[in-house]
């Protein structure tokens, strides 16, 4: 008769990853989180700003400076 141990298909000792595979995984972790925090940041910046605002300022650009003639 089998045990319960073996009854699964997975394996309970699993290898633990090499050093590639954990700097690959810190990398997407850090990645992920940077881009969670741009996400967010954008999220919160629409919020308290809305578009409506932006449009009713003048624009200006790189010669907005000096008069125009």
């Amino acid at each position: 008769m089998r045990s319960a141990y073996a009854t699964g298909r997975t394996s309970l000792l699993m290898k633990t990853p090499n050093h590639r595979q954990q700097a690959a995984r810190r990398r997407m972790a850090v990645l992920c989180a940077i881009l969670g925090l741009a996400l967010a940041s954008g999220v919160v910046g629409t919020l308290i700003r809305p578009a409506s605002i932006l449009s009713s300022q003048p624009a200006t650009g790189p010669f907005s400076y000096f008069p125009s003639q």
